[in-house]
């Protein structure tokens, strides 16, 4: 049996039905996303939504042009779906209409944990969010801690592990390709 309310305590949840209670239309979708995609700010979400709201509004824009500027409505339309295409938010470049279904879970998809377990570098997003923490994963050259950072297709093929961490030993030991060298180091 739960207690009796102090004064204070009824004054502050007066207003507030806890049974009734009704989650906001629009956030039940942004923490869904936040969960599926693991991510650790709202804030990236959010941004991520903006930015497909404004390359939907861009390609909208395009696509209205008039017949009187055809040229340059075919040279921007292009370029957009090359930047996209080369950021790896499309998977075609064939027209606009792709860029106007865009949505905000593309950019998630992107980023270095959802690449680790589509390489089959992690089991799932929660190992790959450690493994991005913890400084286990580098992008070319440098080592990467940030889980927000969005791989582009060209860097995509460069995401291996440090040289010095024990997931790539364990990695190497378990596939009998450790070397004699690397036992030294």
């Amino acid at each position: 049996m739960v207690r009796k309310l102090k004064y204070h305590e009824q004054k502050l949840l007066r207003r507030l039905d806890l049974v009734n209670w009704e989650a906001s239309s629009g956030n039940l979708a942004e923490v869904r996303a936040l969960r599926r995609y693991r991510l650790g700010r709202r804030e990236d979400y959010v941004q991520y939504k903006a930015l497909a709201r404004s390359v939907r509004a861009l390609a909208r824009r395009l696509r209205d042009l008039g017949p009187a500027s055809a040229a340059f409505r075919a040279r921007c339309a292009a370029a957009l779906l090359e930047k996209l295409h080369g950021l790896g938010l499309v998977s075609s470049r064939q027209s606009l209409a792709v860029c106007e279904s865009l949505s905000a879970a593309a950019f998630c998809r992107r980023r270095l944990p959802c690449l680790l377990v589509k390489l089959r570098m992690a089991q799932n997003l929660r190992h790959a969010v450690t493994f991005v923490e913890q400084g286990h994963v580098r992008v070319g050259p440098e080592v990467v801690t940030d889980p927000a950072l969005l791989v582009p297709r060209a860097v995509e093929d460069f995401i291996t592990w440090v040289d010095a961490s024990r997931l790539r030993q364990k990695v190497l030991d378990y596939n009998q390709e450790r070397d004699d060298f690397d036992l030294a180091a």
